[in-house]
């Protein structure tokens, strides 16, 4: 019985201290506007959610909505064509650090451009995932006009948009090596 018990915590040890392989992704936006831009997604058990690093240029100063959309198609009707927010668990739409019932899993704010137009993004989300049946692969990531009011503005389109305008610039989210 004793050798059993050393060898399920051995295992379970060596379980535990396995290693699990990154997922990374990529995201190259552009639309009809001067924006443009590459976004590189990692989600590793060492962030605890999905790293969103890249540069978007081309924007005017100040905040813009920034979200993954249901559908990777840009190519039907441009960033038109992505579709509403991924949201699978039917939620408002909601702000970043509220909870995953209380949000699109595609809510992630609004990015800051500076005085060049310049926004350097760099954060992990929880929420999106790069597996499993929620993941966001071959969907879109839009960055919009306007600053989106995280759903706290009371009408219709801050629940479903944030209220975020235009979409300026798109692209798919595609897994890389």
């Amino acid at each position: 019985m004793a050798s059993s018990a050393a060898l399920f915590i051995l295992v379970s040890m060596l379980a535990g201290s396995c290693w699990t392989q990154d997922l990374n992704a990529r995201v190259f936006l552009a639309g009809k506007s001067p924006v443009s831009g590459v976004l590189d997604l990692t989600e590793s058990a060492a962030a605890g959610g999905v790293r969103i690093a890249g540069r978007i240029t081309g924007l005017t100063p100040g905040k813009h909505g920034f979200h993954v959309h249901q559908f990777g198609d840009v190519f039907t009707n441009g960033c038109d064509s992505t579709g509403p927010h991924y949201n699978p668990r039917k939620a408002l739409h909601g702000a970043p650090h509220d909870s995953p019932d209380q949000r699109h899993a595609g809510d992630l704010g609004n990015i800051v451009a500076d005085e060049q137009g310049v926004a350097v993004i760099n954060f992990v989300d929880t929420v999106v995932s790069l597996s499993g049946p929620e993941s966001i692969l071959g969907r879109a990531f839009v960055v919009h006009a306007a600053e989106d009011d995280l759903g706290r503005v009371e009408n219709e389109g801050s629940t479903k948009t944030g209220n975020a305008g235009a979409r300026l610039a798109c692209g798919i989210i595609a897994i890389v090596p």
